[in-house]
C-alpha cells in the first residue's frame, strides 16, 4: 500500500507539474512582446493562399490580380486587412499638420474606393505594410511615422513585394493645394513676359542659314560630318576637364560631338557647331514664319561667291550662377568674321551684295516678321552653362585656346573658305538622300542647330590660291606654323573676367540635386569630372508626332495633354530643345527634333570614369542590381515654372513610400561620403561624384511632409526655359495643366506603378540612364531581374531570380517567406524569448 500511495503521489506530482508549465507558458505567450514579422500574408489574413500558388513577388501579384478582375468585387469584400488599414489611416491622420487639420470632416471621411494601382492589380492603401519590421516588433507608431521610418537602419528587413500604393495622405487634395503645400506659385513662374519685338511675330524661331565648323574625331560621334578641314575645332575644348568642372547636360558643341558612352554622359548629338548668316527664325507661316520650301527657293535665285571665315578669339559672357556660394557659369564664343573682299573696283564688298540679295530674295519669296531684318554677328557658340575650377584655371584655358587661335591666324591671314573634301547626305537621318561631294564655301540650311537639311553651293569653284589654303591644314603643310607661334598678339580680354574665385567643394549641398540642366554642376568633393548618369523612373511614350523611335516606357499617363504645341500660351524656348516629351518633324520653333525623354530623375550617380572619382558603369548596374526594392508608385502634384523658367511637373514627394525607401537605400549604397556618413555596400565600390550623401533621407527631401534640404524631389522637366506671350498667358496655361493633373489625381488616387503590357508589366521599375536621352538597364521590383533595354531594342532580364517558387511551403525554396516560417515554426523553439523564459523544467514539461 506504501508504494501504491508513494506512486499516486509521484502521478499527481507530475501532473501538477505539467499543469504548472503550461500556465507560466500561456502566461508567457501573452505577454512577450517578441513576434515575427506580420506582413499580413498567412493564411489567417488570406486563407486563399493555398497549395502551389505564389506567395509573394510577381506570381502572387498576378494570381491576386485575377481574383480582382472588378472593382465591385473589391468593393463588397471588406477584409480583416482593410480595417487594419482604416485604423492605421485614421492614426496618420491625426498627425497632419494643423493646416490639414483645417480640412473639413467631410473630406476626411471621403476616400476614393478605387486606390489606383499598377498594371493588373491595384494597390493596397496599408502604410504600415510598406516599409520593413522593426526593432520593436512591428510597433505601429514607428511604422506610420515618415521620420522616423526614413531613418531605419540597414540590417532591418525591407519588404519590397508588399503591394503598396502610395500619397494617402493628400488623396483628397487637388493641384492647386498641392501648390501651396510645396510653396509654389503655380499662378506665374519664371518664363512670364513676351519675347517677340514684332507682333506679327507670335512664334519666335531657331532655324537659320549659316557655315559649319563641324568635324569628326576619334573622339567624337561617329555621325558627325566632317565639314571643316581648316580648323581642328577640338584643339579648343577642354575634353578631358583640365581647367573645366562642369558645362550643360549639351556639353560641348563643337569639336565632334559625343559618343554615347562618354564618361561625362552628355547628350550623344553629333557636331553642332555653326555661324549663323541670317536667323530665320519660324518656319511656321501662320504664326509669322517662313516655310522651308520658301527659303529653298530664295537661295536658289541668288549667286554667291565662296565666303572666307576669319577666326577672331575665343570668349567666355553670359551664363550666371555667380551668387551664394556658387562658382560662376559662362557661354564660351568663337569669334569668327566673313572677310570682305571687293572686285572691279566696287564700294561694296561680296559679302555685303550677298546679304542684299539674300534678304531681297527672301522678301520676294514672302518671309515671314519672324525673320530677323539684318545679318547675325559671326560667332560659333561652343559651350554654355560652363563652370571652371577656379578663375585661374579659366584664365589658363582662355590663354591656351587663344594660342591655338593665334596660330589659325597665322596659317590664313586672309582668312579661308571652310569646306571639305569628304561626302556627306542631308539630311543625315534620310536613307533616301545620296551622298554628295561638301567641297569649300557652302552654305546650310539647319532646321535646327543639329540637323542640316539642305546645302547649297557657291556660284563658282575656289581659285587655285583659295585651293591652297582650303587644303593646307588637311594636308599637313602647317605643322611648321605650331612651332613658329608662341604668343598671343590680339586681345580677347572679353572674356567675362568676374574677379577672382575658386571652386570650394565643401560648399555643395544636399538640394543641388534639384539641377538645373541648363548650367553645370557644382561638384561635392574628389569628384574632378561632372556626369550626367542617374537612376529614374521612365515615362516616355510613342507618338506619330515624334521624328525618333521612342518606346513606349508607360501608358498611364499621356503628358501630350502639357504641351503648348500651337503656342497659344507660349512664344519662345529659351535654348534650342523644345518640349522634351517629343517634338514634332517641322515644328515651326526650329528646336532639336528629340524623341520623347520623359523620365523622373531619382538618384544623379554622376560619372562613370573611376580615373576622376566616379564609378564605373558596370559597378553602378552591379550595386543596384542588389537593392530590394518594392512597386514604384508615382503620383502627380502640380505643374509650375521654376525659378529658371522651366516647366516642371512635381510629383508627391512621400518619403514612406516605396520610391522613398529606394532613395534611402540609394543613399545607404552610392551617396558620398558627407558628414561623418559613409555609404556602405557588399562590392565595396563608391563614388565621389553622385549628387547625394551617404546620410541624405527620402523625409529630408521636398514637400510638406519633409524637411526640404536633401535631394528627393521627383519631379519631371518638360520644357527649359519657357518664354511665355504674357502674364496672363502663364497663368492660363498653367491652370490649363493643372487640370489634367487633377484629373490624373483622381483617376490615381493611391498613386500607378507605370508600365506597359510588353515593358515591366508588373510596373513599377527603375531605370539606368545615361544621359536623359539613353535609357540603358532596366530593374524590376523585388529582384525580378533587370535588362538591357538600350537604342530602342529589349532583352530578356539577364538574371531573374524568382520572388518565389512552384510547390508552396513545400518547396524549400520558399522557406524564408513567413507564411511558411509561421507553417513550419508553429511550436517554440530555443531562440525565442518565450522559451527561454520557461527555464530547463518548463521546456521540460512541454517536450
Amino acid at each position: 500500500h506504501r508504494h501504491r500511495r508513494l506512486k499516486m503521489f509521484g502521478l499527481y506530482l507530475n501532473v501538477i507539474c505539467i499543469t504548472m508549465s503550461l500556465l507560466v507558458f500561456v502566461k508567457l505567450c501573452t505577454t512577450v512582446n517578441g513576434k515575427i514579422a506580420d506582413r499580413k500574408r498567412t493564411v489567417t489574413h488570406h486563407p486563399h493562399l493555398n497549395g502551389d500558388r505564389g506567395l509573394e513577388g510577381s506570381r502572387y501579384r498576378t494570381s491576386s490580380s485575377r481574383d480582382a478582375k472588378s472593382d465591385s468585387i473589391r468593393r463588397e469584400s471588406v477584409s480583416i486587412a482593410e480595417k487594419v488599414a482604416d485604423k492605421i489611416r485614421a492614426q496618420r491622420e491625426m498627425r497632419k499638420t494643423i493646416e490639414n487639420l483645417k480640412k473639413s470632416e467631410e473630406r476626411q471621411q471621403t476616400a476614393a474606393k478605387m486606390p489606383g494601382g499598377r498594371i493588373g492589380a491595384l494597390p493596397d492603401e496599408r502604410r504600415n505594410l510598406v516599409g520593413g519590421t522593426t526593432s520593436e516588433g512591428g510597433d505601429v507608431e514607428l511604422r506610420i511615422n515618415p521620420k522616423l521610418r526614413g531613418s531605419t537602419k540597414n540590417d532591418e528587413r525591407i519588404l519590397s513585394g508588399q503591394l503598396t500604393g502610395c500619397c494617402y495622405t493628400y488623396k483628397d487634395d487637388t493641384a492647386e493645394d498641392m501648390c501651396g503645400y510645396y510653396d509654389r506659385d503655380c499662378a506665374e513662374g519664371g518664363g512670364s513676359g513676351s519675347s517677340s519685338e514684332d507682333e506679327e511675330c507670335s512664334q519666335v524661331g531657331l532655324s537659320f542659314i549659316g557655315i559649319s565648323f563641324s568635324v569628326r574625331t576619334s573622339n567624337s560621334n561617329p555621325n558627325s560630318y566632317q565639314l571643316c578641314d581648316q580648323y581642328p575645332m577640338e584643339n579648343i575644348i577642354d575634353r578631358d576637364y583640365k581647367y573645366i568642372m562642369s558645362m550643360d547636360e549639351d556639353g560641348w558643341l563643337v569639336g565632334g560631338g559625343y559618343k554615347t558612352f562618354d564618361y561625362s554622359g552628355k547628350m550623344p548629338y553629333i557636331d553642332s557647331s555653326h555661324t549663323e548668316l541670317l536667323r530665320v527664325g519660324s518656319i511656321d507661316p501662320e504664326h509669322g514664319g517662313t516655310s522651308i520650301d520658301q527659303v529653298y527657293a530664295a537661295l536658289k535665285t541668288i549667286d554667291f561667291p565662296p565666303l572666307k571665315v576669319f577666326p577672331e578669339y575665343v570668349k567666355g559672357g553670359g551664363g550666371g550662377g555667380d551668387g551664394g556660394d556658387e562658382v560662376p557659369s559662362m557661354d564660351v564664343t568663337f569669334i569668327v568674321s566673313i572677310v570682305e573682299e571687293y572686285s572691279n573696283d566696287e564700294n561694296t564688298s561680296e559679302y555685303e551684295k550677298f546679304l542684299y540679295d539674300l534678304f531681297t530674295a527672301m522678301d520676294n519669296v514672302g518671309g515671314g516678321p519672324c525673320m530677323d531684318d539684318h545679318d547675325t554677328d559671326p560667332h560659333v557658340s561652343m559651350a554654355r552653362g560652363l563652370k571652371f575650377k577656379s578663375s585661374q584655371h579659366q584664365e589658363e584655358y582662355f590663354n591656351s585656346v587663344n594660342l591655338e587661335v593665334a596660330v589659325w591666324q597665322a596659317i590664313y591671314p586672309q582668312g579661308v573658305a571652310i569646306g571639305s573634301s569628304s561626302y556627306a547626305a542631308f539630311p543625315i537621318n534620310d536613307s533616301k538622300a545620296s551622298k554628295q561631294a561638301v567641297g569649300y564655301g557652302a552654305l546650310y540650311f539647319y532646321f535646327d542647330r543639329a540637323n542640316i537639311t539642305e546645302s547649297f553651293p557657291p556660284s563658282r569653284d575656289l581659285y587655285d590660291s583659295e585651293l591652297y589654303y582650303s587644303q593646307l591644314f588637311a594636308q599637313g603643310k602647317a605643322d611648321n606654323v605650331y612651332n613658329n607661334v608662341d604668343d598671343i598678339d590680339f586681345d580677347y580680354g572679353g572674356s567675362n573676367d568676374r574677379g577672382d574665385y575658386e571652386h570650394n567643394p565643401y560648399n555643395w549641398k544636399a538640394e543641388m540635386a534639384e539641377h538645373d540642366a541648363t548650367d553645370g554642376w557644382d561638384l561635392p568633393p574628389n569628384c574632378k569630372q561632372e556626369g550626367e548618369a542617374f537612376l529614374g523612373i521612365p515615362l516616355s511614350r510613342r507618338s506619330a508626332s515624334i521624328l525618333q523611335g521612342t518606346p513606349t516606357f508607360q501608358e498611364q499617363f499621356n503628358f501630350e495633354y502639357l504641351l503648348d504645341r500651337n503656342f497659344t500660351y507660349i512664344s519662345k524656348f529659351g535654348t534650342n530643345h523644345g518640349w522634351l516629351v517629343g517634338e514634332q518633324i517641322g515644328n515651326g520653333a526650329g528646336s532639336i527634333v528629340d524623341k520623347d525623354t520623359a523620365h523622373i530623375p531619382l538618384f544623379y550617380l554622376g560619372t562613370t570614369n573611376v580615373d576622376m572619382g566616379g564609378m564605373s558603369l558596370s559597378n553602378f548596374i552591379k550595386v543596384t542590381k542588389m537593392v530590394d526594392f518594392g512597386n514604384l508608385y508615382i503620383k502627380p502634384a502640380f505643374t509650375f515654372i521654376d525659378d529658371f523658367g522651366h516647366i516642371r511637373l512635381q510629383f508627391e514627394a512621400d518619403s514612406s513610400s516605396a520610391l522613398g525607401y529606394l532613395y534611402n537605400n540609394l543613399c545607404q549604397l552610392l551617396g558620398i561620403p558627407w558628414n561623418y556618413a559613409q555609404p556602405s555596400n557588399k562590392y565595396n565600390v563608391y563614388t565621389h561624384c553622385a549628387m547625394h550623401t551617404a546620410g541624405d533621407r527620402a523625409n529630408q527631401g521636398c514637400g510638406p511632409d519633409n524637411e526640404n534640404e536633401g535631394g528627393f524631389c521627383p519631379q519631371m522637366v518638360i520644357a527649359y526655359s519657357v518664354q511665355f506671350q504674357s502674364d496672363d498667358a502663364v497663368a492660363e496655361y498653367l491652370d490649363m495643366c493643372n487640370q489634367y493633373v487633377d484629373f490624373w489625381r483622381k483617376k490615381y488616387p493611391s498613386g500607378v506603378a507605370v508600365g506597359t503590357a510588353n515593358f515591366c508589366k508588373d510596373g513599377g521599375c527603375l531605370g539606368l540612364f545615361l544621359n536623359r536621352f539613353d535609357l540603358y538597364q532596366v530593374f524590376k521590383p523585388n529582384l525580378a531581374g533587370s535588362w538591357v533595354n538600350y537604342n530602342g531594342g529589349t532583352t530578356p532580364p539577364t538574371i531573374s531570380p524568382a520572388p518565389t517558387w512552384v510547390g508552396g511551403c513545400k518547396n524549400k525554396k520558399n522557406m524564408h517567406l513567413d507564411r511558411c516560417y509561421i507553417k513550419t515554426h508553429h511550436k517554440l523553439r530555443k531562440g525565442d524569448g518565450s522559451w527561454e523564459n520557461l527555464g530547463a523544467f518548463g521546456q521540460f514539461s512541454v517536450l
